[in-house]
């Protein structure tokens, strides 16, 4: 169903360069763990890089819109011409991750993965299979070929970025319905309740929410989404193209050795549903924030993710990892920058 790629295997971890960047924290002019996870974070980071000195300065970031069929059902509190509108807002640099983007010095890149926009939008690129979703209230959502398409769509975006010689990925999504979608995909893979996954998305109200969880559940049994369905079956049911485009996008930057650092509630599904795809994907992710939103938390433990921020965010946009970035540059400094007990003269602990 999916292109030969998604499924090869990522490379490994570099457990030489762990074991060295580990030996450099200890060395550091501080007690042994005393800065917690962030001594972990530069760890890991040089792990994933196959480097002694870890990196977090170039980090492109990439936004995937979609439109989705499932909107026709009231499940936004917003109609649906605001993805398209926000595209232009992200295009003019008013968006807030426009503005996130220019104070960190990324690059943002926003793709149309599968808006309703009919034709191409100035500063946007487009590299869709077709024009948003189907309603999965009533029929499949994707096409197979849809699908693949958006996984293709991914893995061009990340070609793209490379050009630039990537530190890590920030990947953020946009589209009116994306949170019903997500949390279908997410109450499909987890064979949990709607209800328990279903949240507010952009402030729905109580109403709103039960209508939503109605859908899903409805939805998972009309296409016999049974406990055990691939997650290629799940994302043809029930997903949409933004999220199948990060999915690919995730599998992509793994296989050429680059992090990920996942945004919130749509990210960090797309992220379950490449991990359910090809296992070796998931050392490469780094979690930025647990969001408002209520299913976030039950998906970071099916991906037994330990996220950086807890601040309330429900914005989506990839603006959580934009905001945990920082602490991902400053592990970086401190574990390059400090002065070995050896180099500053100062006497290590006994023993």
């Amino acid at each position: 169903m999916l292109p030969g790629w998604v499924y090869e295997k990522c490379p490994d971890v570099s457990a030489s360069h762990r074991e060295s960047a580990r030996a450099r924290q200890d060395q550091l002019t501080k007690p042994r763990g005393a800065l917690g996870r962030i001594e972990t974070l530069a760890i890991d980071l040089a792990a994933l890089q196959h480097t002694e000195r870890p990196r977090a300065a170039r980090v492109p970031i990439i936004v995937f819109a979609g439109d989705h069929g499932i909107a026709a059902r009231g499940v936004s509190a917003y109609p649906q011409e605001v993805t398209i509108a926000m595209m232009a807002n992200f295009a003019r640099g008013g968006a807030a991750i426009s503005v996130l983007a220019r104070e960190l010095g990324s690059h943002l890149e926003v793709v149309d993965a599968g808006t309703l926009a009919e034709v191409p939008m100035p500063g946007i690129v487009t590299d869709k299979p077709r024009r948003g979703s189907r309603d999965f209230s009533r029929q499949t959502a994707l096409e197979a070929a849809d699908l693949a398409f958006a996984f293709d769509c991914g893995k061009r975006a990340v070609a793209r970025a490379v050009s630039s010689e990537p530190d890590m990925l920030i990947l953020g999504e946009m589209g009116i319905g994306n949170t019903t979608s997500a949390a279908a995909i997410a109450a499909a893979l987890l064979r949990t309740s709607a209800d328990m996954i279903a949240g507010n998305g952009t402030g729905v109200d109580a109403e709103g929410r039960a209508r939503k969880a109605r859908a899903i559940d409805a939805a998972i049994a009309l296409h016999g989404l049974a406990p055990g369905s691939s997650p290629e079956r799940v994302l043809c049911a029930v997903g949409g193209l933004e999220i199948a485009a990060i999915a690919g996008a995730i599998i992509a930057a793994a296989r050429q050795r680059i992090p990920v650092l996942v945004d919130g509630f749509i990210v960090s599904v797309a992220a379950l549903a490449a991990s359910r795809v090809n296992p070796s994907c998931r050392p490469y992710l780094i979690f930025s924030h647990r969001s408002a939103e209520q299913g976030h938390r039950l998906v970071l433990d099916a991906l037994e993710a330990r996220p950086l921020l807890d601040l309330d965010l429900r914005l989506g946009e990839g603006s959580g990892a934009a905001l945990a970035l920082p602490i991902l540059r400053l592990a970086c400094a401190l574990h390059n920058g400090m002065a070995t007990f050896a180099e500053a003269a100062v006497p290590d602990r006994k023993g």
